[in-house]
């Protein structure tokens, strides 16, 4: 049997403690009324759904395209690359097409989200960049 470390205990607490986020959040969300309630549980319905149809098979489609384009001249930092960056694009689009943005209320995607997206862009060619090169000293390392 082993015996529970502080490792444990931090685990649990952070559980409880989300836990007790979740339920106040539910007890919020009951407050307001079933009407909200069905549009919430719309939601997550749709995001599940979305999800499984969409987003999981468009990453797992780049993940294979980058990788049988890719292994042969670049490490796999490079492919983990594509594929954040492509699930980042595909979760994006409605933002970056500034789909329903109203003239009348200027607060709706009040923020320049292109620019977002290349310092992300930016971000996955710099952890390919480091990625390839601790490969490269690891193999030189290695005499490989």
């Amino acid at each position: 049997m082993r015996i529970p470390n502080a490792v444990d205990a931090v685990r649990a607490l952070v559980g409880l403690v989300g836990l007790g986020v979740g339920l106040y959040g539910l007890v919020l969300l009951l407050d307001l009324g079933t009407d909200n309630l069905l549009a919430t549980a719309t939601w997550v319905v749709g995001g599940i759904v979305v999800h499984d149809a969409v987003l999981a098979p468009a990453t797992i489609a780049v993940a294979v395209l980058a990788g049988l384009l890719l292994r042969r001249r670049l490490p796999g930092a490079w492919v983990s690359a594509a594929v954040v960056l492509a699930t980042v694009t595909v979760v994006g689009i409605p933002v970056l097409g500034r789909f329903g943005a109203r003239p009348d209320n200027p607060t709706l995607l009040d923020r320049d989200y292109a620019v977002g997206w290349a310092i992300l862009a930016v971000a996955c060619v710099a952890g390919g960049i480091m990625g390839t090169l601790v490969r490269r000293r690891a193999a030189a390392r290695e005499g490989r």
